[in-house]
C-alpha cells in the first residue's frame, strides 16, 4: 500500500456490469481525463459526471486530487460506475483513513448485477412463448 505523498500516483481497477476501468490518482489540481478526453466530454450526462466524482465529494477533496482513467466494455452508465469504483479504491490505496467514510457511503462495494444469459427455448433470459390452451 502507498503512504501519503511518497508515490507518484495511486493506481486501482474497478468494475461494474461488463465495464472495467483503471484509474491513476494524482495529488494536486489538474484535468480529470477519461480515455484521454476531459471528464465532461467523455461523460456528457451530468448524472454520470456526479456519479464519477462522488468519492471525492464525500471526502471533500474535489480540489486536492485529479485522475486519469482508462475504461473499456459496457455502456456509459457501466463505465461511469467502473470509474467510480476504481477511483474509490485508489483513494483508499492513497490513504487508509479514507476507508471508513467511503465504506459508509457504499462506494467500496462492487455492484454485482449482470445481465442474465439467454436460455435455449426461450425468447430472452426468462420470457417464453405465449401459452395457448387450444
Amino acid at each position: 500500500m502507498a503512504d501519503k505523498k511518497t508515490d507518484k500516483y495511486s493506481y486501482a481497477k474497478g468494475r461494474r456490469k461488463t465495464a472495467s476501468a483503471t484509474v491513476r490518482l494524482f495529488a494536486g489540481t489538474g484535468q480529470n481525463t477519461v480515455n484521454e478526453k476531459p471528464l465532461e466530454e467523455f461523460f456528457p450526462v451530468k448524472l454520470d459526471q456526479r456519479r464519477v466524482m462522488k468519492p471525492l465529494q464525500v471526502l471533500g477533496k474535489l480540489k486536492d486530487f485529479h485522475f486519469t482513467a482508462r475504461t473499456t466494455g459496457g455502456g456509459t452508465t457501466g463505465q461511469a460506475g467502473a470509474v467510480r469504483h476504481a477511483l474509490t479504491r485508489a483513494l483508499v490505496d492513497y490513504d487508509q483513513t479514507y476507508r471508513g467514510d467511503l465504506k459508509k457511503e457504499g462506494l467500496l462495494t462492487r455492484d454485482p448485477r449482470m445481465v442474465e444469459r439467454k436460455k435455449t427455448g426461450l425468447r430472452k433470459a426468462r420470457k417464453s412463448e405465449q401459452f395457448s390452451k387450444r
